[in-house]
């Protein structure tokens, strides 16, 4: 990429928006336009992370780092430079299409009745839940033509892998929910595979505004595991999208004083509470309380309550929880 194309890009991604989408929130305001915050780069107390919207640049007082977007998107995703510009230009251009392909995924949801079936089998039945996630469904076959005939070329549906090569929608038959910069689909059909996100990261932790300052965080699996706890009526949760917890994950996690209440699946080959004791370890390390709930054998959060459990014992299980 040229130095005018670099230039350009960054013109177009001004460095507070694109902290702000990543949840970085300013503590206060000085001179000449300047924002002070603290640093997402690191574990920091005090607010130390300075941004200059007039120069696009920002500086941490605490840990040195400093630059503009380029350099703040390599050290944040922990990528190199050339993943750095395919994350930036991904953000700059494909968050408008995400928006209108989540809105058409959304109409479509109540038209197929399968697709309500299969939420009701989840568990999921509060229609607060489903606007609140967004939840949405991809009956495959219309996909394709709404978005060409609102503009959008073929070749360029197929670089975001909203469309496959073979031109079909590459959620076909899934419900979909939209997350901060990717979607997750979940299949209805045994045949598929269960699990699809577009290519990208799967993002920070789910509707972490929401609950980032909750003294306790419940932290599942799964969305369906969300949407299940949440309609049980424990709003401080959170979703980690599979038991791999990024680094922007675990740094949201550390940034601020919480007791994390890990709610992995208890599933036949130890899988999901072997992550769980993991991450706990990681959590501790850096001097925060970590437990883990243990739910009953062969159940993660989203079973325990399709097949007759209740908050009461919810609750129970996390007052049981170990350390």
């Amino acid at each position: 990429m040229s130095r005018q194309a670099l230039d350009e890009l960054k013109q177009h991604i001004p460095l507070l928006d694109y902290l702000q989408t990543h949840d970085w929130r300013p503590a206060r305001q000085l001179s000449r336009g300047r924002w002070m915050g603290l640093c997402p780069l690191h574990q920091d107390h005090k607010p130390s992370f300075l941004v200059d919207p007039a120069k696009n640049l920002f500086y941490c007082y605490g840990c040195g780092a400093g630059g503009d977007v380029i350099r703040f998107a390599e050290l944040y995703h922990g990528v190199k430079f050339r993943q750095a510009l395919g994350l930036l230009q991904q953000w700059r251009g494909w968050a408008p299409l995400h928006q209108q392909v989540g809105d058409f995924y959304r109409m479509q949801l109540h038209r197929h009745g399968e697709a309500i079936a299969y939420l009701y089998e989840r568990g999921i039945r509060s229609p607060e839940l489903i606007e609140k996630m967004r939840i949405g469904y991809a009956p495959g076959a219309c996909l394709r033509g709404w978005l060409m005939q609102s503009g959008y070329p073929l070749s360029a549906l197929r670089q975001s892998g909203l469309i496959t090569a073979a031109g079909h929608d590459a959620f076909s038959r899934r419900i979909v929910f939209p997350l901060e910069s990717n979607f997750y689909g979940r299949s209805i059909s045994a045949s598929a595979p269960p699990h699809r996100f577009l290519p990208g990261s799967k993002g920070g932790l789910y509707a972490w505004e929401q609950v980032r300052q909750c003294p306790e965080v419940i932290l599942v699996e799964g969305l369906f595991d969300y949407a299940l706890v949440w309609q049980a009526g424990f709003r401080h949760v959170t979703c980690s999208l599979g038991t791999h917890v990024n680094a922007r994950q675990f740094r949201q996690l550390c940034d601020a004083p919480r007791t994390v209440y890990l709610t992995f699946d208890a599933d036949g080959n130890g899988s999901g509470q072997q992550a769980a004791q993991s991450l706990a370890d990681r959590l501790q390390a850096h001097g925060f309380a970590a437990r883990r709930v243990l739910l009953p054998d062969g159940h993660d959060p989203n079973s325990f309550f399709v097949e007759g459990g209740d908050a009461r014992q919810f609750q129970s299980l996390l007052e049981a929880a170990q350390s």
